[in-house]
């Protein structure tokens, strides 16, 4: 069985124990060091050499944010930020994953939750599967620099060919583009959805888990950098094209035919216990599939576990279009590979190539 080291920083002697203490449930997870502020844990990096590190934002003498910085240029450690639930929190995480961290977690939602809570097995799951993922990125690039080359050569050549086959058959296909993800998803949506233009003539729905509160700010941060309006799904919204809606945390947002022909979103709290994500990469695909049937593309990104797999069938059953993230460039290959080992996906793609497989259909 791998196991998998973490560094623990934090210069609260409280949170460093207890956080400790949920790690070393896990047969899989071991504390590897702890680091009470951005200097040790720089050191304690290059030292200890851990698998994942686990870093408070606001600490003495070197804040998280810094050392951050610092541990991306000396060492390739996934890093997941912790932070108290403050107002200012969904800033902070958003830079925090513009600097390189690979996600965040609130310190809040750990420590109000017992140890066998889903929500503590969840994030003990995130830690292994971003280890794991980077573990496994970081084996596969002992490649030789040839092989390497070999490689890259073979892929343009796989990626062009079907690609310029498929832009005189599907451009216009689609009226509407669902965009879903979890794990490393704000990094992922940097690299997508700035760089749709102003004339886009489709609606974007994009379906990203967060914890409550940090849609808004998600949606307001990349409105002020898209070239089209973003905003936090409302209940009641129209679905416009040019315009990027961001469905908010907390929340399960489906769609709806109204009467005047057009499409609008509910945005309404979900009742239903057993599912975990709020919102549901599922429920907003199920509810658009038979609305848009063969005019829908679901793009699938980096994300632990397999939500969006049930709601792409149905957007197959529609004959509707699936694009999914490939393994090399997640930082979680739990959604997308769900997609595409069930057969579901009509095109996978490393992240740089992405926006542009989206623009064949658009």
């Amino acid at each position: 069985m791998e196991r998998y080291g973490v560094l623990v920083v934090d210069d609260s002697a409280v949170m460093r124990r207890y956080i400790g203490l949920l790690i070393e449930k896990d047969p899989q997870l071991f504390v590897a060091g702890i680091a009470r502020n951005g200097v040790e844990a720089i050191e304690k990096v290059k030292m200890l050499k851990p698998d994942i590190v686990t870093m408070d934002i606001e600490m003495p003498e070197m804040d998280g944010m810094t050392a951050l910085q610092e541990i991306v240029k000396i060492y390739p450690v996934p890093v997941i930020m912790l932070s108290n639930q403050t107002d200012k929190d969904p800033a902070l995480a958003f830079k925090a994953i513009e600097l390189g961290a690979v996600d965040f977690y609130l310190k809040g939602q750990l420590l109000s939750n017992d140890a066998g809570s889903e929500v503590v097995k969840n994030f003990l799951e995130r830690l292994k599967a971003v280890a794991a993922n980077a573990k496994k990125k970081s084996e596969s690039s002992q490649l030789k620099k040839e092989d390497s080359k070999s490689l890259s050569k073979m892929m343009d050549g796989i990626l062009k060919s079907p690609v310029t086959e498929k832009e005189l058959t599907t451009k216009n296909a689609v009226d509407l583009l669902i965009i879903g993800c979890s794990t490393g998803g704000p990094a992922a949506l940097q690299s997508i959805l700035p760089y749709f233009p102003k004339d886009t003539p489709v609606p974007i729905l994009v379906i990203q888990h967060m914890p409550p509160g940090f849609t808004r700010s998600l949606a307001e941060r990349f409105d002020a950098f898209c070239n089209l309006r973003v905003k936090e799904a409302e209940n009641g919204d129209i679905l416009e094209p040019g315009k990027i809606y961001i469905a908010p945390a907390g929340f399960q947002t489906t769609l709806y035919k109204r009467q005047d022909g057009k499409v609008g979103l509910k945005v309404q709290e979900s009742s239903d216990e057993k599912i975990l994500y709020r919102p549901s990469v599922d429920i907003t695909l199920n509810s658009a599939a038979p609305i848009y049937k063969e005019r829908l593309l679901a793009v699938i990104l980096t994300g632990m576990g397999n939500d969006g797999l049930e709601g792409c069938r149905a957007v197959k059953r529609y004959n509707g279009h699936v694009i999914v993230e490939a393994e090399e460039s997640c930082v979680v290959y739990g959604m997308p590979r769900a997609v595409y080992e069930a057969g579901l996906a009509d095109i996978q793609v490393p992240l740089p190539h992405v926006f542009n497989s989206i623009m064949l259909y658009i």
